[in-house]
This record gives structure tokens, C-alpha cells and sequence, in this order.
């Protein structure tokens, strides 16, 4: 209901006061996405593209409006700027700026003019928790306990960082000096906490932990900090990487001024003379004044239980068909769905493209498209300006693998490849490109090197019963829709090194 005019006149003296404006909640909207991520807002603007007079509501229980999180980890921390926590603008790897928003505030419309928006829009209710679900009465109770009715949900609420069993149980001094990486929040924290101290422990060889290092030992150049990763693989990324490339890669962190500690299990976390003490299982101990644990995503699945909706036993997340649908007028997008993928089968995926490709999808499920998820996301991992790679598909080093290498140019790196593509968020410009029939190179196969240290550029192919399963495009870039089409075309290739010529990885 339309706010009394006295209660316009209070309410306009309280937001002079700086009190937070209290919005009264639409009681019904057409399309609801619960969750402020980046596959919510691709879900709204999917469904604003197919129905232009749609009203959409998303509900976030952050204090932001939705915004992509790769830079937090990426190039917000190789910002020039120092108020770069204040404006969360940064410069892409090509040198053009831009903020981590997805859209400025004037893009969305306030929830209250929802539903006498004409030609409708999307509202973001900030700060707001759904609690529960009513999935038979169409309708979720927030935490606040106001209901909101619906007509479409989508369940888009990602995931929460994981920590270690150690770490929790350490005590209220040791999670004090703990960080889990996840929000804006946290980079805004842990900015502002290497700043102040001698020595940050970053726990976890993945892709958050190794981009994490690589920003924090960048800075180390230029302070004093020391920063230190651990983590039990071999090497880093050791969970996606063969293990030659892992090795490159540990090299390649260490040369950025980061103690790795390698095969490094924690037994214990310990606060002693204001330093925290981590005991590792082969007893060798490390002194730090701050922990980073990067070990994985949570995904939030709170909402099960009230909906009645089925988690999936081996991957975590809400279990969806092909269409992400998990029940009627229900869909779920990112990393809390657990999809059917029709050409790898059931899967989780915790990245921004696909936040983007899922959250699309849905959105034009919602509005009554019916198809299948067939498009494979990708994902990129950037160490730095000057190394980075593109994936797609099953990446996993336990499965067998090819890899074709050339010489790098200066070229082949995310700096330069954004450069050319005119893009930093890279799956931004990727994501609509199809390959149609890719033209091979006309040079001399490539060899497969596995012995020489320089892993300049190449092609990793990764197999499941001879088929290519994933792809990694290490310094190759902007060749995403040949990949994606090996995968989808799902043949067996008797020598991967001329399917690697489709890359043209030796063409300058």
C-alpha cells in the first residue's frame, strides 16, 4: 500500500538522519529471485528480455546490489587506486575501468513502485533473508516475517564458504583472525588486515586460494607482509591441473614472493603471543597473525526443507532437470543447482559464466521457453596480468589427460588477450559466440611436451573413456567456442594432436 503523506514527511526526515528507509515489500510479484548474484541479475535481465513489462523482485540478504565476483579475487587487488575498497572500480587487465556493479542503483526501480510500474522492471530488496517457502501457496516468509506471493521463483542463493573443522573449534580469538573469502565485505576486511600486519596464511590450493596468493604476494613486493599458502595437494590447482602443469603453476606463485607450503594437512590452530600457531599433521608449525581459508563452497540449501525440495547426496545442491527446474514454478541457477547436463550428465558448477549461462536459462524458462541446458559454461583463472587459462567442461586430474604446447608470445597472456576482445570479465563476450566448423591450422602438428619447463600456451584435454570430457586453454584465448564444440560434439579422436591444430596455438 502507498505510504500515508505524514509517513512520507518521517520517512524522509529519518533518511536525512541517515537511518536505513524502510520500503514496504510488494505483498505479490510476478517473478521472484531469491539471492543477489550474478545468476539472479542474468535471470532478470533474461526474463525482462522475453517479457519487456515483466515485474521482477530479487530479495538478497546482502547489503549490495548485485555485482560479479571474480575482480574481488582478481584485479580489484592490482588497483593503482587507494580508495579502490571505497569505489570498487577497477581496470580491467586492458586498462579500461569499471565498477564490479553490474548496473548502477538508477537501473532498478524501488520495491514500492513494483506493482504500479507500468512497464514493470526489477526491484532489489536489500538486507532481507527468505526464510521460508510455501511451494503449494506459491508464497515465502522473510525474515522479518512479511509474506510475499509469487508466480515464478527462482532460487539463485550460491553458496557459503566452507572453513576448516580445526579452525571452528579453535576457539573465538582464532576465528577472529580468520577470513572466509566470499563478499564484498571480505575484501574490504582482508584489504584492510594486510595492511596492519606482518604475516597472512593463505589455506587452500584452489582457484581462490592461488589468485588470493598471487594478489597478496604482489603486494608483498612493496611491504613488508609475508604471505604464505598451504594446502595438502602436491602443487597448486592440483585438484585441476596434470601434474607437471600444478608444478609450473606452484613455480610460478612462489615467484611472485609466496612461501607455498606444500602436502600440508593442519592438525591444529593455536593463538599464542598474538601470533596464531598452525601445527601440520607432519609436524612442522607455522606462524602467522592471519588465516585466509579458502576450501570450498558450501551451497545454501536452507530453503530445502520448508519447500520440500531434493538435495542431491553426491554433489550437494538443490537437485533441478535439464530445464534447472526443481518443481512446478520453481527454477534454481549457479552454484546451489545441481543440474542434468545432457551431454556430461548430473553437475554442480561453483563459477561466474556459469552463474551467467544457468541464470539466463532459467530466466527464460521461466517465461516459458522449455529448453535444456546444452550451452557449457566456461571458467577462467587468472594468476595476475601475465598468466592465466580458460576451462570448460570436466577439468579433474585424476582423469587421463593430453596436453599440446607451443612457444608463448607476449601476446598470450589475459592482459593482452582482454586487450584485443575489449572485455576483462571474459565470459561476458564469450558466452554468445558459437563455433560453427573450426578451420585448422595448415603448420606441422604440434608435440606433446611434457618434460620442458615452459609451458608457454597449449591445449589440455581431459578424457573419459576416450572422449574429450573438458578442456583447458592455458594462455589460449578467445578460441572458447572450438572448445565447446569438441565437448558437445562428444566424437573419439584418434590423435588429439590435430584436434589441437584447431586452436591454431601456433600461429603468432
Amino acid at each position: 500500500r502507498p505510504l500515508h503523506p505524514l509517513w512520507r514527511v518521517v520517512s524522509a526526515r529519518l533518511d536525512l538522519c541517515m537511518e536505513p528507509v524502510t520500503f514496504t515489500v510488494p505483498s505479490h510479484t510476478p517473478y521472484l529471485l531469491i539471492g543477489g548474484g550474478t545468476a539472479s541479475f542474468a535471470a532478470a535481465r533474461s526474463i525482462r528480455a522475453r517479457d519487456p513489462n515483466a515485474k521482477v523482485l530479487i530479495v538478497t540478504d546482502e547489503p549490495d546490489l548485485p555485482y560479479m565476483r571474480p575482480p574481488l579475487s582478481k584485479e580489484l587487488w592490482f588497483s593503482d587506486d587507494p580508495s579502490v575498497t571505497d569505489t570498487l572500480r577497477f581496470k580491467q587487465w586492458n586498462g579500461k575501468e569499471r565498477s564490479i556493479y553490474f548496473q548502477p542503483a538508477s537501473f532498478y526501480i524501488s520495491p514500492e513502485e513494483l506493482d504500479s510500474a507500468e512497464n514493470g522492471g526489477v526491484a532489489v530488496l536489500t538486507g532481507k533473508k527468505v526464510v521460508h517457502m510455501d511451494v503449494r501457496g506459491n508464497k515465502v516468509k522473510l525474515d522479518d516475517e512479511t509474506e510475499i506471493s509469487y508466480d515464478k521463483c527462482l532460487i539463485a542463493t550460491g553458496g557459503v564458504p566452507r572453513n576448516l573443522q580445526v579452525i571452528e573449534r579453535a576457539g573465538d580469538e582464532v576465528m577472529k583472525r580468520t577470513t572466509l573469502f566470499r563478499k564484498i565485505e571480505d575484501f574490504k576486511a582482508l584489504d584492510k588486515v594486510s595492511r596492519n600486519i606482518q604475516s597472512v596464511t593463505i589455506i587452500g590450493g584452489g582457484f581462490l586460494g592461488s589468485e588470493l596468493a598471487c594478489a597478496l604476494g604482489r603486494r608483498s613486493n612493496e611491504s613488508d607482509l609475508e604471505v604464505i599458502q598451504m594446502f595438502p595437494e602436491k602443487g597448486n590447482m592440483g585438484k585441476v591441473l596434470p601434474e607437471y602443469l600444478s608444478n609450473w603453476t606452484t613455480a610460478k606463485v612462489k615467484r611472485e614472493g609466496v612461501k607455498v607450503i606444500a602436502e600440508a594437512l593442519v592438525k591444529s590452530v593455536t593463538c599464542k603471543d598474538d601470533k596464531l600457531e598452525i601445527q601440520l599433521k607432519d609436524g612442522r608449525l607455522v606462524k602467522t597473525d592471519h588465516i585466509v581459508a579458502a576450501v570450498g563452497l558450501e551451497p545454501n540449501v536452507d530453503l530445502a526443507k520448508s519447500a520440500g525440495l531434493e538435495v542431491d547426496s553426491d554433489f550437494g545442491g538443490y537437485r533441478v532437470n535439464a530445464e534447472l527446474q526443481a518443481r512446478s514454478n520453481i527454477w534454481v541457477a549457479g552454484d546451489a543447482a545441481c543440474f542434468y547436463d545432457i551431454r556430461l550428465g548430473r553437475r554442480r558448477v561453483e563459477h561466474h559464466d556459469h552463474a551467467v549461462v544457468s541464470g539466463r536459462l532459467a530466466g527464460e524458462n521461466m517465461t516459458g521457453a522449455n529448453k535444456p541446458y546444452w550451452h557449457q559454461s566456461m571458467f577462467w583463472s587468472d594468476l595476475g596480468p601475465d598468466v592465466g587459462y580458460e576451462a570448460i567442461g570436466i577439468v579433474d586430474s585424476s582423469l587421463p589427460t593430453v596436453g599440446v604446447f607451443a612457444k608463448a608470445t607476449a601476446k598470450d597472456t589475459p592482459k593482452a588477450a582482454t586487450e584485443e576482445s575489449g572485455t576483462g570479465i571474459r565470459s561476458e563476450s564469450e558466452t554468445e559466440d558459437t563455433a560453427v566448423s573450426p578451420v585448422a591450422s595448415s603448420l606441422p602438428a604440434p608435440v606433446v611436451q611434457q618434460n620442458k619447463d615452459d609451458y608457454g600456451k597449449g591445449v589440455i584435454f581431459y578424457l573419459r573413456d576416450k572422449v574429450v570430457v573438458g578442456i583447458i586453454l592455458w594462455n589460449v584465448f578467445n578460441r572458447m567456442p572450438i572448445a565447446r564444440k569438441i565437448i558437445k560434439d562428444g566424437e573419439e579422436h584418434a590423435d588429439l594432436n590435430e584436434v589441437a591444430k584447431l586452436f591454431n596455438i601456433h600461429e603468432d
